[in-house]
């Protein structure tokens, strides 16, 4: 019998009137607001325009989020294709499944379609970019909180999650506490985000180097976090599908970050000076 824990949101969905107002959602909007409002900061003291921000955040968000939804639909296809499911469940975002490396891989693209019409170097962007974006995942993990949704095993932790009958396991329906991963992941990510930071004053990390450290960062501490959940997900060789996704692209950002020389035009795009 655990002696304290988590308890779960006594709801994720507000109404105002008929419109409904999801937790998942505001979570992702606060996040995306905040990774736009750190990457100005960010982008001014390096000597660019604070609308650059906004205007390669209006490509890049949108593609961001077809990017994660289609990667999770096409990882896991049986949700919505299978026999008897409801194909058109697969656009009901607000239910949830958003893949990570989806969001980033499209959302490089839409970054890259509005560094182009702007004038300016993607990577030096993507440098700017990293510690807002880290943070913007951080805050859109609560939103699997409000949805009761990704979390791991049975745990008598003291910060274990209680979950609501509804939203249990079928195999586990009497046990109401539960690893939480969300918080593994938010609290690891604003790590990565203090990582970044550090590392860039450090080292002076440009021309694509911080973006490089961002994505080993996140991946290292995806592995491990991905190994505590008990959701469905399908396997390869014995493995989930997002750690071989994750192993994948930590082997290639580090080849990067460690064999791409550093440049001596990376400090052209402004001042040295980059804020917190």
């Amino acid at each position: 019998m655990t002696l304290a824990y988590l308890p779960s949101p006594a709801q994720g969905v507000w109404h105002l009137g008929p419109i409904p107002i999801r937790a998942y959602a505001l979570c992702i909007i606060a996040g995306i607001a905040v990774a736009v409002w750190w990457t100005q900061r960010r982008w001014v003291a390096r000597g660019g325009v604070a609308d650059d921000v906004l205007d390669v955040a209006v490509w890049a968000v949108p593609f961001g989020v077809v990017g994660g939804r289609l990667y999770h639909v096409i990882t896991d296809p049986e949700f919505y294709f299978a026999p008897g499911k409801d194909p058109v469940r697969a656009l009901y975002i607000w239910d949830g499944g958003l893949g990570i490396w989806g969001a980033v891989a499209l959302g490089a693209v839409g970054a890259w379609i509005g560094c182009r019409r702007r004038g300016i170097r993607l990577a030096d962007f993507a440098d700017a970019m990293a510690p807002g974006l880290v943070v913007a995942q951080a805050i859109g993990r609560w939103g699997n909180y409000f949805n009761q949704e990704l979390y791991g095993g049975p745990s008598t932790l003291p910060w274990a999650l209680e979950i609501d009958p509804a939203h249990r396991p079928p195999d586990t329906p009497d046990i109401a506490t539960y690893q939480p991963t969300f918080l593994y992941e938010s609290l690891w990510d604003i790590g990565v985000a203090v990582l970044l930071v550090w590392a860039g004053r450090r080292f002076g990390l440009r021309n694509g180097r911080l973006f490089a450290l961002y994505v080993a960062a996140y991946t290292a501490g995806r592995a491990w976090i991905e190994a505590l959940r008990i959701d469905h997900a399908n396997h390869f060789l014995g493995l989930r599908l997002n750690d071989w996704t994750s192993l994948v692209v930590f082997v290639a950002a580090t080849a990067f970050l460690l064999l791409r020389r550093p440049a001596r035009a990376e400090n052209t795009t402004a001042g040295t000076s980059v804020p917190s």
